[in-house]
């Protein structure tokens, strides 16, 4: 991977409408996001920066009354700041996930090690944390498994550790494409097959019993029907990175595309909808 400087955007924002702010950075060419007490951090390579982009981060952080400032991150510097906001994730008693230099989490029945990187996917954001929950009612013995837009591999790591028999994940970014490799390899799934691209990046002809989509809503509005061609009679879709208000238009057209409603969650201003092939 290059080796760059990083810029950190600090957006102060502590109240609900932070959800809000990071759905429309996310359309933004950011590679990643922190949330803290009291601001939103969203991470860009400094050669990325430029007057457009800046221009587009006034307009948003205007729609807030939000003043907000840059801060360089060197090179040298990037995985010790990442890893420094790194902390234990535990949804229930059902999974946990930590970084290698935290010790072992003995109170949860599935256990994830990964790599912090800028690869989106640690269980610290309210849609990976719905879609882990959603996780452990799912018929995973001897299926087959797509996790679509795998980020750091997190949620195709769980489904071989739950006996899935063969797991797939894809995403556009080469750095968590890259990221989700090493994290395979670190929780001894090895047999798992990652893919860097888009949807059409997977194999053709393969069919999966679960598909796991948490990326966000025009990806997943424009993918359904392509998403519904790719799955088993009586197979599960879940889907999250959707805000709650978008949840009636991600529904209408899960349904026109012929998946049934079978359950759906909320967390933080955030959905997971569960969707079913009949």
């Amino acid at each position: 991977m290059t080796q760059q400087d990083y810029l950190a955007f600090h957006f102060p924002l502590a109240d609900e409408r932070r959800d809000w702010l990071l759905a429309l950075l996310e359309d933004l060419p950011f590679e990643g996001f922190e949330e803290t007490d009291d601001q939103l951090l969203a991470f860009l390579p400094a050669s990325a920066m430029t007057p457009a982009l800046e221009a587009s981060v006034n307009d948003i952080a205007a729609q807030f009354d939000l003043s907000w400032h840059t801060r360089l991150i060197p090179y040298t510097n990037w995985n010790a700041e990442w890893e420094a906001s790194f902390q234990p994730v535990k949804v229930g008693s059902f999974a946990g996930v930590r970084a290698a230099f935290h010790p072992p989490m003995a109170d949860v029945r599935y256990e994830l090690v990964i790599q912090p990187k800028m690869a989106f996917g640690t269980g610290h954001h309210a849609t990976t944390w719905l879609m882990m929950q959603a996780m452990e009612s799912l018929p995973w013995q001897g299926g087959s498994v797509l996790d679509f837009g795998c980020g750091t591999g997190i949620l195709a790591i769980l489904a071989a550790q739950l006996g899935a028999a063969s797991v797939h994940g894809v995403d556009i970014e080469r750095e968590a494409y890259e990221n989700a490799l090493e994290n395979m390899a670190i929780n001894a799934t090895p047999d798992l097959c990652i893919y860097e691209g888009e949807l059409t990046a997977v194999p053709a002809g393969l069919m999966f019993n679960i598909i796991l989509a948490n990326i966000n809503r025009n990806v997943i509005l424009q993918t359904l029907p392509s998403l519904y061609h790719k799955m088993l009679p009586g197979g599960h879709l879940l889907v999250s990175g959707i805000l709650a208000d978008d949840r009636d238009q991600v529904v209408a057209a899960a349904q026109q595309a012929g998946f049934a409603l079978l359950n759906e969650k909320g967390r933080e201003q955030w959905m997971m909808i569960h969707f079913m092939v009949n």
